[in-house]
């Protein structure tokens, strides 16, 4: 049975602050539980209706679960693991990277983190002002890949402007990217959809890269970023 402290100190777990002070963060579901565990990632408790045998873990009932969860169903395990801390501080330049500046919803945080891991890219660069990669929601939309991309809170105006590499910036009036040749080592700014990319990091940035709509009709004005980091992603990676 958890204790009301118990409670109470898993709940905090849904602020920023709270997750920074303590080092901890929330994540739910057996797949995220299992990923995070198996790349060695260290949890202090682990509560679930039930769950493989594998899985150490403390029985709770569904309603006490639901009093927990983050989510807005919560998943049969709930899991509470330490923040890691990294060995070393990533230089851009050795590889692709991605750098976000102000990604507020946590489920595009969450599948950008997926598709970089999916394409083999180990950073991303995220802005202050960039949702937290370890709110429970962008844990939970990761799919556990979060245990292989590291997210870096900078300053992306000075991580641009030391750069010795080639910087690309997603906007709505760049070249297209059917024509767009890319560096291998490139590092790829995506912006928000609402504000796109901030002006003075846009001012450091002379490759400006647009995806072209191509309905000849009335359409969005733009498009989700975690779509538009898949397009690019993949042109980028294209053979």
């Amino acid at each position: 049975m958890l204790s009301k402290n118990q409670l109470k100190h898993i709940r905090k777990l849904s602020k920023k602050k709270h997750r920074q002070e303590m080092g901890l963060f929330v994540a739910e579901g057996e797949k995220v539980v299992r990923e995070l565990l198996d790349s060695g990632w260290k949890a202090d408790e682990i509560y679930a209706t039930h769950a493989p045998q594998d899985i150490p873990y403390t029985p709770i009932e569904q309603s006490l679960l639901n009093s927990i969860s983050h989510l807005n169903t919560a998943s049969p395990i709930l899991a509470v693991f330490r923040i890691p801390k990294y060995d070393q501080t990533p230089t851009i330049g050795k590889h692709f990277s991605v750098a976000l500046d102000n990604i507020a919803d946590p489920g595009n945080l969450g599948t950008i983190i997926r598709l970089c891991d999916w394409f083999g890219i180990k950073d991303i660069f995220c802005s202050p002002n960039t949702v937290d990669c370890f709110n429970p929601k962008v844990v939970q939309s990761t799919m556990g890949s979060i245990a292989r991309v590291q997210c870096h809170y900078t300053d992306l105006v000075s991580l641009v402007d030391h750069s010795e590499t080639e910087v690309y910036a997603a906007t709505l009036d760049g070249n297209s990217h059917y024509q767009q040749t890319f560096s291998s080592k490139g590092l790829l700014v995506m912006g928000s959809e609402s504000h796109g990319i901030g002006d003075e990091l846009l001012k450091k940035i002379r490759n400006r890269v647009t995806i072209p709509a191509l309905s000849k009709d009335a359409g969005p004005e733009s498009l989700n970023v975690a779509n538009a980091t898949a397009i690019l992603l993949n042109e980028i990676f294209r053979p």
